[in-house]
């Protein structure tokens, strides 16, 4: 029963989480901590913790730990308590899959037709103004960047978009850069 819980909850949470990981948090944190009080604040806060300093995305790695530790804390085996994390990992990004899955299909399917070209057409403006105000929020007087970081911004965008420039070397190149200046 309680692998069926957590595969509807996560499901629900990836489903309709937009922003990504850091969005899908205080849903996450509502879900496991205040509805189904499988883990406590503090737990949930170390969960968080050690899906940040993990690679891969937070949202994901949260879900895996919180799966693991449901199942620890009700006394289940290492073994279920894998199964948990495996559900509860899967469950978070089957719904992502299923649209992007869903929207090839719908692009093979509509891509020589105008209107549908049209939308594609207004929404790259604004998916570039979403990662834009993403940026903007970024930028706090705590991490507000020097001018060689500007310098570094400034090249990258004149590489990649006058000259096009393969963008994998604009970043390694940029990498390097951020080596060499700091």
């Amino acid at each position: 029963m309680i692998f069926i819980e957590l595969f509807i909850t996560f499901f629900t949470i990836g489903l309709f989480t937009i922003g990504g990981g850091y969005a899908m948090l205080s849903l996450i944190q509502t879900q496991v901590v205040t509805i189904h009080e499988w883990i406590d604040e503090n737990t949930f806060t170390d969960i968080v913790a050690i899906s940040q300093m993990t690679p891969g995305p937070i949202g994901i790695n949260s879900a895996t730990y919180i799966g693991y530790t449901v199942l620890e804390e009700s006394g289940a085996s290492q073994m279920i308590c894998i199964l948990g994390s495996f559900i509860a990992s899967i469950a978070v990004v089957l719904p992502s899959f299923l649209i992007v899955l869903a929207m090839c299909r719908l692009y093979s399917k509509f891509s020589d037709n105008h209107v549908f070209e049209g939308v594609m057409g207004g929404l790259k403006p604004a998916v570039v103004g979403l990662i834009g105000a993403s940026a903007l929020l970024l930028i706090t007087p705590e991490n507000f960047p020097d001018w060689k970081s500007w310098v570094l911004f400034a090249a990258a965008f004149v590489v990649s978009w006058i000259w096009k420039v393969n963008p994998i070397l604009t970043i390694i190149a940029g990498g390097i850069l951020g080596l060499i200046l700091y």
